[in-house]
């Protein structure tokens, strides 16, 4: 009687407070699109680097986003097709089967290039990808899902997407238009085709890249000759006048950026991504100008600077017109990068710490190794190395027929190896199997890009910051942190904003993306949902 005299006497506001305290929430609308957006080496300090300058899309995610200021590709072949083919399978490569960018897109049967008969427009498709991807998620729960990718690169828009046939596209360097592979199709949509006829690359014919800021806002030399291969390496950047050949350079430039983004918008439009509320779709978006500058110029050059403003300002206007064409409360976007950047070796860095880094060469020692084999009886064609640091044993009945046992062999080259001024370190894979992962980060990122019981043997470490010869220019691949570590954020409605510390990886962006789409993975994933990011 006390508990019931006391209940009504209880204001009608507060009780009823009370029982809506007690209600489920209401379940979160989930997203009519996702926009994958992967920023080819971007690295993630280039955020706080230039903070200040940033006023546009960049400025917005920066600011708005779940940002993780901890982000890596974990893998240890840091390169543009293993990082792509991690983004939306969230898988790292020794699963996804795309482990370095030879074995990527390339040299496949049945996948020429629509629309072209130039032998540079490299055949294309994903038949080495394994699993599937965030996209197949959502296609399984929802057969009517669309998705869109865009890219300057073959790989850049095949890999975020697996398997999946449908509407991928990337610039062609001879035709300077967008296209695909006959993997997708025989023809080109009425749409591209149209786009195409615009010539948007030759436009650019005769013009120049010149700095956005005053000079005075770029603490970064503009003379260095090291840079670009010793030519072109001052501003202002001039564009050849023949149209064509303008078209074919536009990659070198940063409006290659907005032309890639002017077309992911049109291909929205035409194929109405996001146009549902019964459906979640996606597109995903490479943007490849930062890695041209980067490998032209190196991360710590005023170009890369001017780059990244330009990247920041021709991403808000994408978000301008994303915006307008669709609702932002149910549009979800994700940024990240595929790898990361060392600066030359060359150039003694006055941003990055590289002045031990060397240019190191094991051309010696694997010629007296290889020479050894030969001599016992080994065939030729039974091992290589590839990407100059990892020895693969393609014929182990080669080794037995000479009565060789590989791994004693690849030791004893590895031993000389090690004593190669630049080596961080060479360990079989049956070593770095039995290391400590959760501290050894080199050992982790090796294991996440090959098996043990596979055909790679041996992988090479150089030191952080160090180049395989003749590094002539400016690139990346290392299990270093300055090649892994990359930006990764959120942004959106059921995002919870904030930065926020902690080690985070790629893998885990689409089991993310996908918890927040109400989706499940379709297989077993490397990566989890990082709960911080969700409201």
């Amino acid at each position: 009687m006390r508990f019931r005299s006391l209940l009504f006497v209880l204001p009608v506001s507060l009780f009823l407070a009370c029982v809506t305290a007690q209600q489920p929430a209401a379940a979160q609308q989930r997203p009519t699109l996702i926009v994958f957006i992967t920023v080819d080496q971007m690295r993630a300090d280039y955020f706080q680097r230039f903070d200040k300058q940033l006023t546009g899309g960049l400025r917005t995610l920066f600011d708005r986003s779940a940002f993780f200021l901890d982000g890596y590709q974990d893998h240890a072949i840091t390169e543009t097709a293993p990082g792509h083919a991690v983004t939306m399978s969230g898988r790292f490569p020794v699963h996804t089967g795309i482990t370095m960018n030879s074995a990527g897109v390339n040299d496949v049967p049945d996948a020429a290039i629509v629309g072209s008969v130039d032998r540079n427009d490299l055949a294309a498709s994903p038949v080495r990808f394994k699993g599937t991807t965030l996209t197949d998620w959502l296609r399984a729960a929802n057969p009517q899902t669309r998705f869109l990718s865009v890219s300057r690169k073959d790989r850049g828009a095949i890999l975020p997407i697996g398997r999946s046939k449908g509407d991928v596209y990337w610039w062609t360097l001879s035709n300077a238009t967008f296209s695909t592979s006959r993997y997708y199709g025989d023809t080109l949509p009425a749409w591209v085709q149209r786009f195409n006829a615009r010539k948007p690359g030759q436009d650019y014919a005769g013009k120049e890249w010149n700095l956005l800021l005053p000079a005075s806002a770029y603490p970064e030399a503009d003379s260095v000759p090291q840079e670009n291969r010793g030519a072109n390496f001052t501003f202002p950047h001039f564009v050849p006048d023949d149209p064509l050949v303008a078209g074919r350079s536009a990659p070198a430039f940063p409006w290659m950026d907005e032309i890639t983004l002017e077309f992911a918008l049109e291909g929205m439009k035409q194929l109405e991504l996001g146009g549902s509320a019964n459906r979640t779709d996606v597109l995903a978006i490479s943007l490849l100008t930062t890695d041209a500058i980067g490998h032209a110029y190196g991360p710590d050059s005023r170009e890369m600077h001017d780059q990244i403003l330009r990247l920041d300002r021709s991403l808000g206007m994408f978000l301008d017109s994303l915006f307008k064409m669709r609702d932002r409360r149910r549009v979800v976007i994700a940024l990240t990068a595929d790898h990361g950047m060392s600066p030359l070796p060359a150039i003694k860095s006055t941003i990055y710490p590289n002045h031990d880094a060397k240019v190191v060469s094991i051309a010696p020692q694997w010629r007296a190794f290889k020479a050894r084999l030969i001599k016992a009886g080994v065939d030729s064609t039974a091992f290589s190395i590839e990407d100059g640091s990892v020895v693969v044993v393609e014929k182990p009945d080669a080794f037995a027929k000479a009565r060789v046992r590989a791994d004693s062999a690849i030791e004893s080259f590895a031993s000389e190896v090690r004593k190669v001024d630049g080596v961080l370190r060479a360990d079989l894979i049956t070593s770095l199997a039995k290391a400590d992962t959760t501290t050894d980060t080199i050992a982790r990122r090796w294991l996440h890009m090959f098996a043990p019981d596979g055909a790679a043997r041996l992988m090479i470490t150089l030191t952080q910051y160090s180049y395989w010869a003749p590094g002539s220019y400016p690139t990346h691949g290392s299990p270093h942190d300055s090649d892994a570590h990359v930006p990764m954020l959120f942004y959106g409605n059921g995002v919870s904003a904030g930065r926020f510390n902690g080690f985070v990886r790629v893998v885990d962006m689409a089991p993310t993306l996908a918890e927040l789409a109400g989706v499940k993975p379709l297989e077993k994933i490397d990566g989890h949902v990082l709960r911080q990011a969700i409201k």
